[in-house]
């Protein structure tokens, strides 16, 4: 072959490579450089470039919004939608990794000259004094060339049509294992642009010495005090220019402070940080939430510089002088050029929570069915619940509702010194017929999860099968007409007896059955609670808001759809004594039981109670 032929042949395969390069790019966009046009998987794209792929997701639905949060990857915790209550807007969340101010001020720019803008705000973390104008990856940590004036189109696009291969092959192998719950490929939320947290928030949370044993990093944290906040200077110069430029367009621009664990806090030179706090409110006004008592506490938080999201709901409740929100007193200060000393004075030598402030031992008691005299199937004799009742009473302990649970954890409400909930599932006759009276002579509360395709019912279902009898519903409405009794759902009909069962796959708790789909799951799980809830709250006009899982099991997606179907209360058949934490809901998921049978006597009754 000729020399000049094989070169010609040489230029024409790389050529075609290369084009098969780019189409590859163009088409999988794993970075949503393009506008994902094939996929639409901006929960993908944004999790591998946030600060491109938003664009090109806005570019798409901008109309949708008005209002946007920027900063950080800790801006996250921020709620669109308590932000939108509080500002009657539609928020979207421009977070971004480890973004520092001048990103900040690119992207801010953008919205400001492209789109509808009505608020503005901008969290601002301690490091962005120690970082400024870095890039450590122009693939993963670039801007789109519409938000960096700097970027010409060409490189931009050259930079992500020419990008390894491996990050598009990497989203089509992710297509194949997605799932309806985020998973380290596809960790944001599209459409508020904020982290999916849907797993971190369900995950059971109590009890401080195992969640230190979980997150051993809270303990391991450098508390030095010798990095210096060298950047503050042109961190303050970013925030003064977003400032202004919001005011010369007529935007609200309200500036936050992210909360950060204690101990990441002190690694930062205190003049520094004093010195940091002190411009920033010479520039602008600004909410406070940075340094606090519940700096000092790491449930709180998912890691040292990323707060849950039910701080950020706190944050927003301060904002807005929700006072129905449970929050530390000192947490969320407006700070001002005149009171930015005072704040500082005290912030600064903020002190951890006494651990009563905040948190509460409560054991749950299990029954099910009460009984007239010991019949050898293990249910606890009429004698037995009255002995035992008598004596949760004279050790001094006081019967709480799931309700002042849910109220103590949410909203701040008190607890008595001693106190113990009471349940019973399945919703058998004895409970109203037995064991209701002795609870109405001495005053104690207790919940009834009931099977609601079993209630009022003593044969199984549709068929002939005798069972237990169940209580109806009439029953039931004269038991919460009392002030005393609550009636929850132990789900409508994923509570199922096997033998009893026929054609078709036997639901005998609340898990996935066997090759089901998640989609179909999730479709089942939602007519059964919801017909659950609805008939029960017809029957005896309370709200409906926990569920016992039957036999004690679930799944994370379980939890997930539960907490979206407005569940705030999850009980199990695990063994022990809850820790319930003010502030976190997660406290309230997946709680510990003592179950209660006709061997448990009295002394091993009150002996379970103790922490």
């Amino acid at each position: 072959m000729q020399p000049k032929r094989w070169f010609l042949m040489f230029c024409a395969t790389a050529a075609a490579l290369v084009l098969a390069l780019m189409a590859f790019n163009y088409v999988t966009d794993p970075f949503g450089a393009f506008g994902d046009r094939f996929f639409q998987w901006f929960s993908y794209d944004e999790t591998n470039n946030p600060r491109v792929a938003k664009v090109s997701y806005l570019r798409q639905h901008h109309e949708e919004y008005n209002s946007y949060v920027i900063g950080c990857s800790s801006s996250s915790s921020l709620p669109t939608e308590a932000l939108n209550a509080l500002y009657d807007a539609s928020f979207y969340n421009m977070i971004m990794y480890g973004a520092d101010m001048a990103d900040c001020e690119k992207i801010a720019n953008y919205l400001l000259d492209n789109y509808q803008v009505e608020n503005l705000v901008l969290n601002i973390e301690i490091s962005d004094g120690a970082s400024y104008d870095t890039e450590s990856d122009p693939l993963t940590y670039g801007l789109h060339y519409l938000e960096d004036p700097d970027l010409p189109a060409f490189t931009y696009y050259t930079r992500y049509l020419l990008a390894n291969p491996r990050y598009g092959y990497a989203k089509l192998q992710s297509l194949e294992t997605d799932t309806l719950l985020p998973q380290s490929f596809d960790v944001f939320d599209e459409e508020t642009g904020t982290y999916d947290k849907r797993v971190r928030d369900v995950e059971p949370i109590g009890n401080l010495e195992t969640y230190l044993a979980a997150y051993s990093d809270f303990t391991t944290l450098d508390q030095s005090g010798t990095v210096g906040l060298y950047q503050t200077e042109n961190c303050m110069r970013s925030v003064a220019a977003i400032r202004d430029a919001c005011a010369e367009k007529g935007v609200n621009f309200v500036v936050v402070t992210a909360p950060i664990y204690g101990a990441y806090f002190n690694k930062y030179q205190p003049g520094s940080v004093e010195h940091f706090y002190t411009q920033l409110a010479q520039v602008t006004p600004y909410w406070d939430f940075s340094c606090s008592s519940l700096s000092w506490e790491p449930r709180y938080f998912y890691d040292a510089t990323h707060f849950r999201n039910c701080v950020g709901e706190m944050m927003v409740a301060r904002m807005a002088g929700d006072d129905s929100v449970w929050m530390p007193d000192d947490f969320g200060v407006y700070v001002t050029e005149d009171n930015v000393s005072d704040h500082l004075a005290k912030s600064l030598t903020a002190q951890p929570m006494d651990a009563a402030e905040n948190s509460a031992q409560v054991p749950i008691l299990m029954y099910h069915h009460i009984v007239e005299e010991d019949d050898g199937s293990g249910a606890v004799t009429v004698d037995q619940f009255r002995a035992q009742m008598d004596a949760l009473v004279d050790a001094g302990y006081t019967t709480v509702s799931l309700q002042e649970v849910v109220n103590y954890v949410n909203h701040g409400g008190d607890l008595p010194e001693k106190p113990v909930a009471i349940t019973f599932d399945d919703g058998y006759s004895s409970n109203y017929e037995l064991a209701y009276p002795i609870l109405r002579e001495r005053n104690l509360k207790a919940t009834i999860f009931v099977i609601g395709v079993s209630v009022g019912k003593d044969t199984y279902k549709d068929t002939d099968y005798d069972m237990t009898p169940h209580f109806s519903y009439e029953q039931a409405a004269e038991m919460v007409a009392s002030g005393l009794i609550s009636i929850q759902s132990h789900t409508y009909d994923m509570h199922q007896w096997a033998p009893y069962e026929s054609g078709g796959p036997v639901r005998e708790n609340i898990l996935p059955l066997a090759g089901e789909s998640e989609s179909d799951y999730v479709a089942a799980l939602t007519e059964d609670f919801t017909t659950s809830r609805d008939l029960l709250e017809a029957a005896t006009g309370e709200p409906v808001t926990a569920l016992a899982f039957p036999t004690g099991l679930y799944t994370t997606l379980t939890s997930a759809v539960l907490r979206d179907l407005g569940v705030e209360v999850t009980l199990s058949t695990n063994p022990g004594v809850n820790t319930v934490v003010r502030g976190l809901p997660q406290s309230l998921c997946a709680m510990l039981r003592i179950g209660v049978s006709s061997e448990t006597t009295v002394e091993t009754l009150l002996a379970s109670l103790q922490p």
